[in-house]
């Protein structure tokens, strides 16, 4: 039986790594996929306990030249661990600023104010101020730049090279070749022997700094999951031995009576045993109105009592409560790798020595047509090539703009499982809605009861209690109907749901069969005397149910599920994105296509029975279409699985985890046209995200290389390579970060 480990990797800097740390940890023993994201800088791993061993995989990462470290479970986003990283990067990015200004100033000033020079030569000889270079430039080159080379001795040892090995050659060929032409300036060629200490000093600086701003965006970049963990109180009140006892909330255990008072957050889920108030579930559901809690409700850990007091039974605690269910799918869809970016770690892949490739073939050409000096304009040219080529904002195109769709999603009470979901989503163009309790509010009402023979009450009597076994919805409204009319429902004996066609039992020495007309045709019936009547019903958007009592159709009655609240207008909204929506549902086509008119429904797939669904959604992909399925998560697991996306409809409390793709928690259909809104705004990051990081390379490696000095005899500085790159980043990630502001395009409403 396979298991899963997450753990946190440090050191990463771009795409290449990512695609290192993954090798790294397939090739160990037992490991069966290994999937690392460089937003979230986290690794998860299935693998098989028998063969393989977690801590020799974490020791494989180490090797590779990066730091894998344990996740507290209790911090769940590793927050901690992120602020440190930024405090670090913080001190380095000001001390290297320090050494690096008054170095620029050195170097740059006599070019810039020839006057300033001569007064500088004045005071000090030349060759002293190369020396006061040398020493400004050295403790950035390697103690400031200590974590380069550190990371750049793993890449080349696994002959990987990564961003870490470019900015290392860059700036060290830059520093060294500033060194010998200080000691040893006479084994250059006349006119060569140049200083480039600011050009090392600042490479490192910008690529320091940007990483630093980047740091500080990727953590916002999480703040959903923070927020998330936040919600969880500290500590309970519970009654122990007829005291109330404020305890922490780890020492909470199932079945405890706890107390809240308004204004407080639940600590955990449960049961309201006493009491009452209303409660704002918006964490939850995404819904901003609060709901009624007395005896009996359930109520979710995390969520906001505003009025009232009331003590609840704890039902689940720990990492069984919906708070940290919704705090692990988040995790996980942070944590997955879509198609699109695996495509980007291929091409990342091959990537960092396709450059170093072109910066080599940049110096020999410099060398060989390039004007004099020769040397200097080849040196110049091909460290420009090695900095500003770094993928460092491919690696981050795709994650960060998945952490923060997934983290909006679940603001809005929408939780995408899988980080592929919400790319899968945005490209649906069909979506196929099951009926009852999707479309409809789950809960049907006997509405009409039409007999041939004996007395109406004793004739739903006998069906009552032969659909007291059931808990299909139907048979609760049927059953609800017998008793609000005050009949005695006796126990049935001998019952027997066929799924699809209906309930069969003995009541009283009677045989009592019930379901669509289609049983009936199975059971050989003759109800040609109610089909005028069950047709009439159809069309009025109900569903026709027969009875047989003794092998003689008796009555045919019509069962109505409301339409939810706002269902006609989702379909309006799914229409207005350009999709094509179905209806699927057991019930009789008349009945169908009413409800279908009723709604706006462009497709009706009717009489389909549970294990047929998935068939339909099959059907329609093999016509082309990409379907989302929409179930209530439990009985159309089959058709949730064949869809391409599956959107199990939660009720809050009631989450079908492992039944969808994507989960609407409020239940409420409306969350299926925000959910696809997000998606493809998500996606449209993505590639947004990907033209920029793309774009940027092809265009500037060119402008570094030299393209453009036969023109205008402009050749791009190492300098201001490395600011370009810090660049790219930043606006990589800042460009995800925009998603924060999504605001669903329509509003739904708590149940």
């Amino acid at each position: 039986m396979s298991e899963q480990v997450r753990f946190g990797v440090q050191g990463m800097t771009c795409a290449s790594c990512v695609g290192r740390v993954e090798r790294t940890l397939k090739k160990q023993p037992g490991v069966e996929a290994a999937t690392v994201n460089l937003a979230t800088e986290q690794a998860v791993v299935t693998y098989d306990p028998a063969a393989a061993d977690v801590a020799a995989m974490m020791d494989a990462v180490t090797e590779a030249g990066y730091q894998a470290v344990a996740l507290d479970e209790d911090a769940a986003s590793g927050s901690d661990a992120r602020d440190r990283e930024q405090a670090e990067l913080k001190r380095l990015v000001v001390i290297s600023v320090c050494l690096t200004v008054p170095l620029m100033a050195i170097a740059m000033a006599p070019m810039a104010w020839p006057a300033l020079g001569d007064a500088m030569r004045a005071w000090l000889p030349a060759s002293a101020w190369h020396w006061l270079e040398l020493l400004l430039a050295t403790p950035v080159q390697f103690y400031v730049g200590y974590r380069f080379y550190h990371q750049a001795r793993g890449e080349v040892r696994h002959l990987n090279p990564g961003m870490s090995t470019l900015v290392v050659m860059g700036s060290s060929a830059a520093y060294f070749y500033s060194v010998i032409a200080i000691i040893a300036p006479g084994l250059f060629p006349e006119g060569t022997a140049n200083l480039y200490f600011e050009a090392s000093a600042t490479i490192i600086t910008l690529i320091l700094a940007g990483k630093y701003l980047e740091a500080r965006a990727k953590g916002r970049t999480s703040a959903a999951i923070r927020k998330l963990v936040e919600l969880q109180p500290r500590s309970a009140r519970v009654e122990r031995a007829r005291k109330i006892l404020e305890i922490p909330i780890g020492e909470v255990v199932p079945d405890d009576h706890v107390s809240v008072r308004p204004g407080e957050r639940i600590p955990v889920d449960g049961v309201v045993v006493d009491g009452n108030s209303y409660v704002d579930v918006s964490m939850v559901t995404g819904e901003p109105i609060p709901v009624e809690v007395n005896g009996g409700s359930e109520v979710v850990g995390g969520t906001i009592n505003k009025t009232g007091a009331f003590t609840f039974r704890a039902t689940r605690v720990g990492a069984d409560t919906v708070l940290a269910q919704i705090i692990r799918l988040v995790e996980e869809a942070q944590a997955g790798k879509p198609p699109i970016q695996q495509l980007a770690d291929r091409i990342a892949g091959v990537f960092v020595p396709a450059v170093i490739l072109v910066a080599a073939v940049t110096f020999a050409v410099w060398l060989w047509i390039g004007p004099s000096p020769t040397l200097n304009y080849a040196f110049v040219a091909a460290v420009s090539v090695l900095v500003i080529a770094c993928p460092c904002a491919m690696g981050l195109a795709t994650p960060t703009a998945i952490m923060v769709g997934t983290g909006k999603g679940a603001e809005m009470g929408t939780l995408f499982r899988q980080g592929t979901a919400l790319e899968v989503m945005a490209r649906v163009d069909t979506v196929v809605l099951d009926k009852t309790g999707t479309l409809t509010k789950g809960q049907p009402e006997l509405t009409d009861l039409s007999v041939t023979e004996g007395n109406e009450d004793r004739v739903l009597e006998l069906i009552a209690a032969a659909e007291d076994g059931s808990e299909h919805p139907v048979a609760r409204a049927i059953v609800n109907a017998a008793r609000m009319r005050g009949l005695d429902i006796r126990t049935a004996t001998a019952f027997n749901a066929i799924p699809g066609f209906g309930v069969e039992a003995t009541v009283q020495g009677h045989k009592v069969e019930i379901g669509a007309d289609r049983f009936m045709r199975r059971l050989h019936y003759d109800y040609e005397a109610l089909t005028e009547t069950a047709e009439h019903l159809a069309d009025e958007g109900k569903t026709p149910i027969y009875a047989s009592i003794d092998g003689q159709v008796v009555a045919v009655l019509a069962v109505a599920d409301p339409l939810k609240e706002g269902s006609r207008q989702a379909i309006d909204a799914l229409h207005d994105l350009g999709l094509h929506v179905a209806l699927v549902t057991g019930d009789n086509a008349r009945t169908a296509h009413a409800i279908a008119q009723a709604v706006g429904i462009d497709t009706v797939l009717a009489e389909v029975l549970p294990e047929q669904k998935a068939d339909e959604v099959k059907r329609l992909q093999s016509d082309g279409r990409r379907v989302a399925f929409v179930g209530d998560g439990i009985n159309d697991a089959p058709a949730l699985a064949q869809a391409d996306v599956g959107v199990a409809i939660g009720t809050g409390t009631d989450i079908a985890i492992e039944a969808g793709d994507v989960i609407l928690m409020s239940g409420d259909l409306r969350g299926i046209v925000n959910a696809i809104a997000l998606s493809r705004r998500t996606l449209r990051t993505i590639r947004n995200n990907f033209v920029w990081a793309y774009a940027y390379n092809v265009a500037l490696i060119p402008v570094a290389a030299g393209i453009l000095f036969p023109l205008f005899e402009v050749l791009l500085s190492p300098m201001l390579a490395a600011a370009a790159m810090s660049v790219s980043s930043v606006f990589v990630v800042s460009n995800s970060l925009r998603l924060r502001r999504f605001e669903p395009s329509i509003q739904t409403a708590a149940e």
